[in-house]
């Protein structure tokens, strides 16, 4: 088949693209904008396998969509492009609202006259799989409450509003005009290749430098952590095994407070990396003010996905984190890259 992936260069779409070509024989073609957190990079073990392809387009860009449609006539639509920085969406909500409102629906009209377009035997094996977040659900109260696929929508920041409204739009052409959409809302994914700003990488590439290690308020903040690799399973089971019309959620099941992750990540390095001064790392954890609108907690009933799909993840958080600590001690060239941006000057033709 061939899958056209927007976002492919980011975190989870290069896992995804890193995954397919890796494990199977169809054609991908990675159609990414290229932004700040689009890192090319991210694909080098694959770049050059011939089921892999590459254009830089913007999804606000109708006609550059239009003629990849036509080119490489997808049989299956992964939609991964978006802004997805909560704390970004605060400090700037507009392009938020441009890429994952107005560029969804942009990436929608493409691929609704292309499947109109295609003859009745190849319309029935096409699919448009959008890959939204868990936190369109807002927070949680009950200690035992967890999200279903069911649950209304509450969103707390211009992020998970953003991305709410776009899961809205899909199921809007699918009811509307019958393109056949699926729907995934996952947990907080971390693993190889995360972009330095979140927190994971954040904490190990600060305690690597003997920086401060910043906590939101308490860090008593729960989160349900879905080690990259196993989402990347989970989104391909869904785009090729799924039923159209249907919303799955993917979750990691392992439920920890910010500050156990923090703790975590700091005892592994103690143990692969010490500091030079013999201090232990989480001498260096500060906390500092909340940020507004802060959700308390995240947790996803993955039950649906396991029953109907058979996907669960292969990593408890115990694994999934240590193999995530080793990957950025083995790659600091990458992330330092990433951190001083040479990564986005040489894609553009600037020198070192």
């Amino acid at each position: 088949m061939n899958i056209l992936i927007t976002g492919g260069a980011g975190f989870i779409g290069s896992a995804v693209i890193r995954h397919i070509i890796k494990n199977t024989d169809h054609q991908v073609l990675n159609v990414d904008k290229l932004t700040y957190a689009g890192n090319l990079e991210s694909l080098a073990d694959i770049d050059q396998n011939v089921n892999y392809g590459f254009s830089q387009i913007d999804i606000c860009d109708a006609e550059s969509l239009a003629q990849a449609f036509d080119s490489f006539k997808p049989n299956l639509v992964m939609h991964l492009a978006a802004e997805s920085h909560v704390d970004r969406s605060i400090d700037g909500p507009a392009e938020f609202i441009t890429t994952n409102i107005v560029g969804t629906y942009t990436l929608l009209e493409a691929a609704r006259h292309y499947w109109q377009a295609l003859a009745e035997t190849e319309k029935s094996s096409f699919k448009f799989h959008h890959i939204s977040t868990d936190e369109v659900y807002g927070d949680l109260e009950g200690t035992m409450d967890l999200f279903t696929e069911s649950t209304a929508y509450a969103p707390s920041s211009p992020y998970s509003a953003s991305k709410a409204s776009s899961d809205h739009l899909v199921r809007a052409w699918q009811r509307t005009y019958g393109l056949p959409t699926l729907i995934t809302n996952c947990s907080n994914n971390y693993g190889p290749y995360h972009f330095p700003e979140k927190l994971i990488p954040l904490v190990i590439l600060n305690a690597l430098d003997g920086k401060n290690l910043p906590v939101y308020g308490k860090g008593d903040q729960i989160r349900d952590w879905l080690y990259v690799e196993d989402h990347a399973r989970a989104l391909y089971k869904v785009v090729t095994e799924g039923v159209v019309g249907e919303t799955y959620n993917i979750g990691g099941h392992n439920e920890k407070q910010n500050i156990e992750v923090v703790k975590t990540i700091c005892k592994i390095l103690d143990e692969l990396q010490p500091q030079a001064n013999g201090e232990p790392y989480e001498s260096l954890i500060s906390f500092v003010k909340d940020r507004p609108g802060h959700d308390l907690r995240y947790a996803i009933d993955a039950s649906k996905i396991d029953n109907e799909l058979n996907w669960t993840p292969n990593e408890s958080f115990e694994s999934g984190i240590r193999k995530t600590v080793i990957w950025y001690l083995d790659n600091l060239d990458w992330c330092r890259r990433v951190q001083d941006g040479s990564y986005q000057r040489e894609r553009l033709g600037a020198k070192e």
